[in-house]
């Protein structure tokens, strides 16, 4: 009965810290990262990732710019053992790069670590045991003081061991895991008693991990127990304070950013947030929420795609479509309101402007996305969608009245047909809505100019119009101020009463699908009460003029008034 007070569950109690600082804090430079996808992202998968996949992720990992990268934790299994072996034999790791591996307060699994880094120039070697009451009481059954000397045994094990090993610069790194569920008191005793055995120094530092293993309250409590440690750590400039974020509760992006606030200097996480339960934090979106806000988030994506479809071959899992900044659809638009803003937001958009296009808080370029998946058309879809996949795709500016009349033929369509429409398919109802309707009763073959004599100061163009009518055709004289007027007057001759509300014509873009530019024109026609457009597209202006006349005298659904004998002898 979700409905009813969940009285089993405790809500969590946060510090009483009553001049927290971290509210009015600025992010104005990016942390340190740490990517632990090869070894809390991999442990996380249904089918860990072979040595291959492992390899390719590691590549892909330093080619963002990850400078401390999580490998393996290497006293799990021979296959881990091995991959770090692999690195540092094979001369895979680039020399800004350090790795980092992982291993439980434990003698032998220690031991077992600090062999798999023989011959590494540089390592970091991460140790936890945990230290919350439900662990100690239930899982270990021990006091505080054993938890406490349990971290200082391994500390001290890992000192001797990397004295044996000093071709290797090694960095000490300690989790108080499940620190978001320790007693604060008690999480700062005994980091304080870690880097106190290290010997941490300026020129030494100790990394301090504190993860919310198990998210359990929202993000500003975690913030405030960040910020706590931050202030009331001894040794604090000897130390780097790290944060390991996970999602139970959805919000790990929020709790790194606001621990980041509140003093840390270090995250770990996963790219796109791959880990255990429901995940660790994205390190792709909080980089990308840095960068939004003007700082540079010190990883680069680019690339973000090729970066996406590599961390699903490796996992083997798929990215969720709507996921921030990379999924298949956070840059698409179906709704008409949200399309018509888009399009004239980045219309407006000057290139050396602050970005401020509506509904993208990202220009998809700086990720290497292109435009063409911004807006899609579909049942929601309006006019601005339309207009503007015609225009990117088709390099077709059409006027904004055509933008009208024509979203209700697509949206007419969509109703009928369900679905999403692709720019393909918006162009070829384009295409027999206006170019080359099939139930077009007059169809343009042809036309030839003549001057006409001058009425006054006024110079007259005439025109013979070829049209074809039921498989003949017919010719149609007419006489006006230019051509497309010659030509209203050639069909008022023969009975089509017709009148120009409005012409324009320009030159289409040229496009990957439409190929080289060709004159487009606009005619808006009105008869009988009624208003239509006409389009016509050629390489010559008067041929698409005339073309796109025909084309709103079918829109209109009017008919030739005389047959063709009478119209041949009014042409001649």
């Amino acid at each position: 009965m979700l409905a009813q007070p969940a009285t089993k569950y405790r809500a969590f109690q946060g510090l009483p810290l009553t001049d927290r600082q971290w509210p009015s804090n600025t992010l104005t430079a990016a942390p340190l990262w740490m990517s632990s996808d090869l070894r809390d992202g991999n442990q996380s998968l249904f089918e860990p990732m072979n040595g291959e996949r492992k390899m390719r992720m590691f590549r892909t990992l330093c080619e963002v710019g990850f400078k401390q990268i999580e490998v393996a934790f290497p006293s799990a299994s021979q296959t881990e053992f091995d991959f770090v072996r692999g690195l540092i034999e094979g001369g895979h790791i680039p020399d800004d790069v350090t790795i980092e591996v992982l291993t439980q307060s434990r003698e032998h699994l220690i031991r077992r670590t600090m062999e798999s880094l023989k011959g590494a120039r540089c390592a970091i070697v991460h140790f936890y045991n945990a230290t919350a009451p439900v662990f100690r009481e239930v899982v270990f059954g021990m006091q505080k003081a054993e938890i406490v000397e349990m971290a200082l045994q391994s500390v001290r094990l890992i000192k001797q061991l990397a004295a044996e090993q000093p071709e290797t610069a090694f960095t000490l790194e300690y989790s108080p895991e499940v620190f978001s569920s320790t007693e604060p008191e008690f999480a700062l005793e005994i980091c304080n008693a870690v880097t106190a055995e290290w010997g941490a120094t300026p020129t030494n530092k100790v990394i301090l991990n504190l993860p919310a293993t198990v998210e359990g309250s929202t993000p500003n409590v975690y913030a405030d127990q960040i910020e706590w440690m931050h202030r009331n750590l001894a040794r604090r400039d000897s130390i780097i304070l790290s944060l390991h974020p996970h999602n139970d509760r959805g919000t790990a992006v929020a709790a790194a950013e606001l621990g980041l606030l509140a003093g840390a200097d270090r995250v770990e996480g996963c790219l796109f947030g791959n880990g255990e339960r429901t995940g660790n934090v994205d390190i792709v979106t909080l980089a990308l929420n840095l960068y939004t806000q003007g700082v540079a988030p010190g990883l680069d994506f680019s690339d973000i795609n090729a970066v996406a479809r590599t961390v699903e071959y490796c996992n083997q899992l798929p990215i969720h479509p709507r996921h921030p900044y990379v999924g298949d659809l956070v840059f698409t638009a179906f709704s008409g309101s949200h399309q018509d803003a888009i399009k004239k937001g980045l219309a407006a958009q000057k290139p050396d402007a602050v970005w401020n296009v509506p509904y993208m808080p990202i220009d998809p370029a700086d990720l290497g996305r292109s435009y063409d998946s911004v807006i899609r058309v579909n049942s929601q879809s309006g006019k601005g969608g339309v207009a503007y996949l015609m225009e990117v795709d088709y390099g077709v500016v059409m006027p904004r009245r055509l933008q009208v009349e024509f979203s209700g033929e697509v949206q007419a369509y969509t109703d009928a047909h369900g679905g999403e429409m692709t720019a393909q398919a918006i162009w070829k109802l384009f295409g027999a809505t206006y170019l080359h309707a099939a139930d077009a009763s007059l169809h343009y073959v042809g036309h030839r100019l003549f001057e006409a004599p001058a009425q006054g100061k006024q110079p007259v163009q005439g025109i013979e119009l070829q049209l074809e009518v039921a498989g003949q055709t017919l010719r149609l004289k007419g006489q006006g101020n230019g051509p497309i007027d010659a030509a209203v007057h050639a069909l008022q001759g023969a009975g089509v009463q017709v009148q120009v509300r409005s012409f324009e014509e320009r030159s289409t873009k040229a496009s990957q699908h439409a190929g080289d530019a060709q004159a487009c024109a606009f005619l808006e026609l009105a008869a009988q009460g009624n208003e239509r457009f006409g389009v016509g597209l050629d390489s010559n202006i008067v041929t698409a003029s005339l073309q796109a006349l025909i084309s709103g005298v079918n829109r209109l659904g009017l008919q030739l008034g005389v047959k063709r004998a009478e119209a041949e002898e009014a042409a001649a």
